[in-house]
């Protein structure tokens, strides 16, 4: 009788739309929350599959209302779950979750304090990280550094984790998307998970191809003029299909 009565149920349930929602999402959070969670999710194991990090080494946040939700400290992507999900205030006080937060939230709070952005991407690409111990800027190498706003700026050293980190990330961003973290990696932000992986994509190619480029046994490879880059910057605004 029991099991009829479940049967009964689950054919309800299927034929209003209802969903198991308790096996989807973590307790107590909204489905916006859950589905923000399983992206956040998603963009961070991509990281890995891209070769973008190694093990735990970048981190990923998205913003839902005012709650940042961040990966957690030291847990691989591959393990994360729905009931995971762990959630800041724009204080950093934590408001869901138990699992500690990224060591890195200062620099993902200060995008999210100053910026409209919903999501940030923070990787250690090989590339990227190898050109900020180089160079102050990432050179002119392809007119995609329009896209992120201009040339890529490298953000000075700092500890990671630190305040001192986070403002001198901030400088590296003014009017720019994406900048370098010096001896350290990458940082990018956007509307949404997918641009903001794609601008940290974008910036690890640039960087791999400069330093390509400049392996080249007595050549040195040709760089766009200030110019030049404004007038791809411009263009590139128009890109894409309008919405």
């Amino acid at each position: 009788m029991a099991e009829q009565r479940r049967d009964q149920r689950d054919e309800r349930d299927a034929r209003d739309g209802v969903q198991d929602v308790p096996e989807r999402r973590g307790r107590g959070v909204s489905a916006e929350v859950a589905h923000a969670w399983e992206a956040l999710m998603a963009t961070a194991r991509r990281t890995v599959a891209d070769g973008l990090v190694v093990g735990t080494s970048g981190n990923v946040s998205v913003r839902v209302g005012d709650t940042v939700l961040v990966t957690p400290s030291g847990v691989p992507y591959d393990r994360l779950t729905p009931e995971d999900v762990t959630g800041v205030d724009l204080d950093g006080r934590q408001v869901l979750g138990t699992l500690v937060p990224t060591s890195e939230l200062p620099m993902h709070l200060a995008i999210h304090r100053t910026t409209d952005t919903r999501a940030v991407v923070h990787t250690h690409a090989v590339h990227a990280t190898a050109v900020s111990t180089l160079v102050p800027e990432l050179p002119t190498i392809h007119y995609m550094a329009g896209a992120l706003g201009g040339p890529v700026r490298v953000a000075p050293y700092a500890t990671y984790g630190s305040d001192e980190l986070a403002e001198n990330m901030l400088h590296a961003l003014v009017d720019r998307t994406a900048c370098l973290l010096q001896n350290h990696g990458t940082m990018a932000y956007g509307s949404t998970l997918d641009q903001a992986y794609d601008r940290t994509a974008q910036l690890e190619w640039m960087c791999r191809l400069w330093l390509t480029a400049s392996s080249v046994p007595g050549m040195s490879p040709t760089l766009l003029s200030r110019e030049q880059m404004a007038e791809a910057g411009e263009k590139l605004r128009g890109y894409g299909q309008r919405k």
